[in-house]
């Protein structure tokens, strides 16, 4: 018999631990509604109430502005090389 873990997407962990939080339901009633084990619904919403700051820290579009710089120092790179390439073809120094 395989084991085979269940993946979440962000979207549905999010549903399922505001969930938890706003109902007056118990916690492993809120998980059993949304077929998930009670300790790991436990476990998202520790997380949540440990690291949901984050959400507003701005990381997230800091990572997008890293992301986009490293593709233009890419592209400025491989530009300077098709000029360099070009000067030389063409006799230039």
């Amino acid at each position: 018999m395989s084991s085979k873990r269940k993946r979440y997407s962000p979207e549905f962990k999010f549903k399922v631990v505001m969930e938890a939080l706003r109902s007056d339901r118990p916690l492993a009633e809120v998980a059993r509604a949304y077929d998930v084990h009670p300790v790991t619904v436990s476990q998202w919403k520790k997380h949540f109430e440990e690291h949901g700051s984050e959400v507003f820290s701005g990381k997230e579009e800091v990572k997008l502005y890293e992301k986009q710089l490293s593709q233009l120092e890419r592209m400025l790179g491989k530009k300077e090389v098709e000029i360099a390439l070009l000067k030389n073809f063409l006799g230039e120094r």
